[in-house]
């Protein structure tokens, strides 16, 4: 999947020169497995370089510092990118041991890891998920594990949002491809994973962000960091106004092993050969409903979801395959801001 979108998009004629030095960027926060939905999944981190390879690109260089509190070096052999890297005799680079540079970042002073700023083009693998301060995670905060331990020391004190911004002015992301497969549902090192099985490619890590808060549930507005990045200039929040290419329909009936906290919120859906991505829109919603009112207002297996619906007539339904039903929201897959709204308005919260 990850090669087939790499090459839809003219990756290496982006990236030109065959001798650049190219970093590959995932999200390796600790010690986690992909499946839990914190961490970049392998799979993605090998299509990539693979792709690459084939390309005739030689001068390849993964790198990440885990948070602080992990070691880099475990975090990386847990979630099997290490093997990845040794399989391709690509140097993978602990930037928890690298120096560090003071940049001039609009207006703000803050130290970047020297091997992150020795590239020429970053491709930055972020995972698509919730969190704790943030409200949302993926390509913008992602660059955060370019910085040294002490760094993101200072930017907790600062509250996170301002210096991720503003670190973005001086961290180039030249090609964003999101692992959406499986991000936790609210929180950044995982434990409650929610299936939509896909990939996403961007340029703008703005437009990313703008886009992933939309597909968890959020209005991009309401998330700091996301509004202090556009006004530095760094990328557009115009998700309305956006060109979308999907390389690929989605697949009904995939299966998720779902956590007990999903599998609770999973109670008030009524699937039929739902599509991951449509389906895990619906669980994102019904997350943020929960957080905002409770659900109490939603009958249990009421809202119906999926390719067993088309045609059919009904009462409640999200997903343009429910467009017969009496209340329906369109979308293939529709965003989960949209299904909260829609639900707050047709079980009058």
């Amino acid at each position: 999947m990850a090669i087939k979108i790499l090459c839809a998009s003219g990756l290496s004629d982006d990236i030109g020169d065959k001798t650049k030095k190219i970093g590959i960027k995932p999200n390796i926060l600790g010690a986690k497995k992909a499946q839990d939905g914190a961490v970049t999944h392998p799979e993605l981190v090998d299509g990539v370089i693979t792709y690459l390879k084939d390309e005739g690109f030689i001068n390849l260089v993964v790198l990440e510092g885990s948070w602080v509190g992990d070691v880099t070096s475990k975090a990386v052999k847990t979630c099997g990118i290490y093997d990845v890297c040794k399989k391709h005799n690509v140097p993978f680079i602990d930037l928890q041991k690298d120096n560090s540079k003071i940049l001039d970042a609009a207006g703000m002073k803050i130290a970047v890891c020297e091997q992150a700023l020795a590239l020429d083009y970053l491709i930055n693998i972020p995972v698509l998920k919730g969190h704790c301060q943030t409200t949302v995670t993926c390509a913008l905060k992602n660059s955060k594990g370019l910085i040294p331990n002490s760094e993101k020391r200072r930017f907790h004190t600062l509250g996170l949002h301002k210096p991720i911004a503003h670190l973005n002015t001086v961290i180039h992301q030249n090609y964003i491809l999101v692992d959406n497969i499986c991000g936790d549902l609210d929180f950044e090192d995982g434990g409650n994973p929610v299936v939509m099985d896909r990939v996403l490619a961007f340029k703008d890590p703005v437009l990313c962000d703008s886009f992933a808060a939309e597909s968890i549930g959020y209005n991009p507005q309401d998330i700091e960091y996301i509004r202090l990045a556009s006004r530095l200039g760094i990328g557009s929040m115009d998700v309305a106004g956006a060109h979308y290419i999907a390389l690929n329909d989605g697949i009904p009936g995939i299966k998720g092993h779902y956590t007990r906290r999903v599998s609770k919120l999973a109670e008030y859906a009524s699937p039929a050969d739902a599509c991951s991505a449509c389906y895990g829109s619906l669980i994102y919603a019904l997350g943020r409903l929960e957080e905002k009112h409770g659900l109490g207002n939603i009958g249990k297996a009421s809202v119906c979801i999926g390719q067993g619906y088309k045609g059919k007539s009904g009462e409640l339904g999200v997903g343009s395959c429910t467009s017969c039903f009496k209340k329906s929201l369109a979308g293939c897959p529709p965003k989960a801001v949209d299904i909260v709204e829609f639900l707050e308005k047709e079980c009058l919260f």
